[in-house]
């Protein structure tokens, strides 16, 4: 019952690297500057104002996704995006740095 009421309101923490292991990709929704900036290695950038034009670059709509960004509210719209936009598996993993130590 617990797990039920925690996995409703989304207390569960999420194994982040073990997502990694597993094949997930990191798309870091943060402007190509910011980017630039710092990032995590291997992550693939497409800012969360262009993601719906960018929507090919993500192909398969079934392979695990962590978006991250500056601090969780982009990532956050991103998943909300690639959620209505048919994704099946998308994990808002925060803020990159965060998320970088994480994995």
């Amino acid at each position: 019952m617990l797990d039920t009421i925690n996995n409703l309101f989304g207390f569960t923490k999420t194994d982040y690297a073990d997502l990694l292991k597993k094949g997930a990709i990191i798309v870091d929704v943060r402007s190509k500057d910011e980017y630039a900036g710092g990032h995590i290695k291997n992550s693939l950038n497409i800012p969360v104002d262009q993601l719906l034009n960018n929507l090919s670059r993500l192909k398969d709509k079934n392979k695990t996704i962590i978006t991250c960004c500056a601090s969780g509210m982009r990532s956050g719209t991103a998943k909300t995006i690639l959620l209505k936009n048919g994704y099946t598996d998308v994990h808002n993993g925060g803020g990159w740095a965060s998320l970088n130590e994480k994995i």
